[in-house]
């Protein structure tokens, strides 16, 4: 890889590191619609568009922000109705119950038709809104806000980052390996990364909002009761999967709240963040130092998540606690062999994790990959660490990520389809 600069790594973490209300395939799906009636300017008839299989599957099943409904058709009706286009991944963060109720009423008259279709682009909408003797189609492609084409009445208007809020910028940013991002958070200046308290910030209040409410399935507090019950320790260990899984439980029940997200999900985001803001509690570390700990969380797993593609038959959160074992090592070490182990001993250990679709059991997945993450820095920290004659795992960190990547882009584009084919069926 080339070597990469500060400001490019910066720009990652700012352009992968995002405020985001909800889980981001039912709110690509929101935001794509809620584009398309700020240019309409009509009373909506009917909704009509397709959507890539991988984005599908990932809105089907999850809860609206907001709401105590899920579904695709219902995401676009309430994107259109009440979505706010400049707010980009938090495009329904003021909804109300009256405009739930409209959008609710236009999705049961049938009015409103998204299709599942094969697509080059793991993310792809094309979505147009109908009033009575107008329509605007808007397509994006790529990533959850990235604007391509807008149509008036058939007539393609010329995309500005002006006309769209969340249009992406054009330079593509290079790929970066583990040790740059090592590197670059040992040596960046305090204040250039202090922003990213934000996220320990933004996805500690949605974990306290887990804890204080059941959502979902309700892990964390299955866990805290257990812990209650004398089941389980009150450990670090214990704190940290409540911590982390309380987080994911409200965001895909439809808490009002946002996650910070990694790499275009808040599920990922909050993987990342909350074992290492746990474990930094618990270590009584300053800002900086958490700050330091948190940039290399999130760039870790943006480092391995972006050698594959953005929806895929893995399940992310765990390359997403592949971060949060590099930021917690980092805490517990500051050593790059530590760190490298620890990523080493998870791709080695979580590796088969299938994603089946955005629902409330991610949050059980959430689970597991941040018990593998803190298990495998434990062992690390030993210089325990699975090596070449295991499996897929390389004899170095960069050869096993890109091992697992492997498997990501070519034998799993299969499985994809078949878990598609039979949650599509069901």
């Amino acid at each position: 890889m080339p070597k990469i600069t500060h400001q490019q790594l910066l720009g990652w973490l700012k352009a992968e590191v995002k405020v985001s209300l909800g889980c981001t395939e039912p709110i690509a799906i929101a935001y794509a619609a809620a584009v398309a009636a700020k240019y309409l300017n009509a009373p909506i008839v009917k909704i009509t568009g397709n959507i890539s299989e991988n984005l599908y599957k990932n809105a089907m099943g999850v809860t609206i922000p907001g709401t105590n409904y899920s579904g695709v058709t219902l995401a676009a009706a309430i994107g259109a109705i009440a979505g706010n286009a400049d707010a980009e991944l938090e495009v329904l963060k003021d909804i109300t119950a009256e405009q739930i109720n409209e959008a609710y009423q236009l999705n049961e008259s049938g009015q409103v038709c998204l299709a599942a279709v094969e697509s080059v682009d793991f993310i792809y909408l094309d979505i147009t809104l109908h009033g009575p003797g107008d329509q605007c189609r808007v397509v994006i492609q790529g990533s959850h806000t990235n604007v391509t084409d807008v149509y008036i009445n058939n007539i393609k208007q010329v995309v500005t980052e002006n006309l769209i809020a969340g249009n992406e910028p054009g330079t593509k940013l290079p790929e970066f390996s583990l040790n740059d991002a090592f590197e670059f958070i040992t040596h960046v200046a305090a204040k250039d990364i202090i922003f990213m308290l934000k996220s320990a910030e933004i996805n500690s209040a949605l974990s306290n909002e887990g804890q204080r409410k059941s959502y979902g399935l309700n892990v964390s507090g299955a866990l805290s009761q257990a812990r209650k019950n004398g089941f389980i320790s009150q450990d670090l260990l214990s704190q940290m999967l409540i911590n982390t899984t309380a987080a994911s439980d409200a965001r895909m029940g439809g808490a009002p709240l946002p996650a910070m997200s990694n790499y275009g999900s808040g599920n990922q985001g909050i993987t990342v963040t909350m074992p290492v803001v746990t474990l930094a509690r618990h270590l009584a570390v300053n800002d900086e130092t958490l700050a330091r700990a948190l940039a290399l969380a999130h760039l870790a797993a943006i480092s391995i998540h972006m050698r594959y593609t953005r929806l895929s038959a893995l399940c992310a959160a765990s390359t997403a606690a592949m971060g949060a074992a590099a930021g917690m090592s980092w805490l517990l070490t500051k050593n790059y062999q530590t760190i490298s182990y620890a990523i080493s001993n998870m791709i080695s250990d979580i590796s088969g994790i299938i994603c089946d679709g955005a629902s409330n059991s991610c949050a059980m997945k959430v689970s597991t990959a941040t018990a593998c993450a803190f298990k495998s820095v434990l062992m690390a920290q030993q210089n325990s660490v699975a090596g070449e004659r295991d499996g897929i795992v390389s004899c170095d960190v960069e050869g096993s990520i890109n091992n697992l990547c492997k498997l990501v882009l070519l034998p799993m584009r299969q499985t994809d389809k078949e878990i598609i084919s039979i949650m599509t069926r069901k």
